[in-house]
């Protein structure tokens, strides 16, 4: 019970100390309701905060997060991932974001899990499924193995080779498309580095990635 005490105490501290400062942005947004230009798929992964390592406040991102960040790609026959399906829809139809981030971090389990052996047993069902979204990234890693030298480098690699993966799969959504097209929507792929809080950005033009510091704002 140690830890929920620690949350009910947190609360009773951010309720005196921290919310008198953003009261009238709160209310503000109540009353007019959010407009974030921003969402965010992330990682369920406790240590990845998006407001934080971003300097947000309340009301600017719009945020999913999953295991490994993954993107199912669109099938419009398959009720599997319907979920994400509205996500998409609410983001973009209602909330009219204009750009989307998948934002995929060092030492993801989820990337790790893709080559350990998960038990084919009723307890697993559901991980081994959702884990089907990460293994064209670990065999597109696989293909190139001899450029790794330890297990470390093969797993960095395959989170970077599976944000490209995400992006391409975000491509298969009809209004992703149609908005890019107009020019409404821009896609990201960020890769948030847990060791040092500095975040690189995919260069689709020169499919590298490059530290956030030297993306081109005009």
């Amino acid at each position: 019970m140690d830890t929920i005490k620690n949350l009910i105490e947190g609360n009773i501290t951010y309720r005196k100390e921290y919310y008198p400062h953003i009261k009238e942005e709160l209310e503000t947004l109540i009353k007019n309701g959010q407009k974030p230009e921003v969402l965010v798929i992330t990682c369920c992964d406790s240590r990845i905060t998006p407001f934080l390592i971003t300097g947000c406040k309340p009301g600017d991102l719009f945020v999913v997060r999953n295991v490994g960040n993954f993107v199912p790609p669109f099938n419009d026959n398959d009720d599997n991932f319907q979920s994400f399906y509205a996500v998409i829809e609410y983001a973009l139809n209602v909330l009219k974001i204009s750009n989307i981030i998948v934002c995929g971090h060092t030492y993801c389990g989820a990337c790790k899990s893709l080559y350990d052996d998960v038990p084919h047993s009723k307890e697993y069902t559901y991980i081994r499924k959702w884990l089907t979204l990460g293994e064209e990234a670990k065999q597109t890693v696989l293909d190139n193995k001899n450029l790794y030298k330890t297990k470390e480098e093969l797993y960095r690699a395959t989170e970077k080779q599976s944000l490209i993966c995400q992006l391409n799969h975000l491509l298969t959504y009809p209004i992703i498309n149609e908005q890019i097209s107009s020019k409404q929507l821009n896609i990201f792929a960020w890769y948030y580095h847990l060791e040092d809080g500095s975040i690189e950005y995919y260069d689709t033009e020169n499919k590298d990635f490059k530290d956030i510091i030297h993306y081109p704002l005009t």
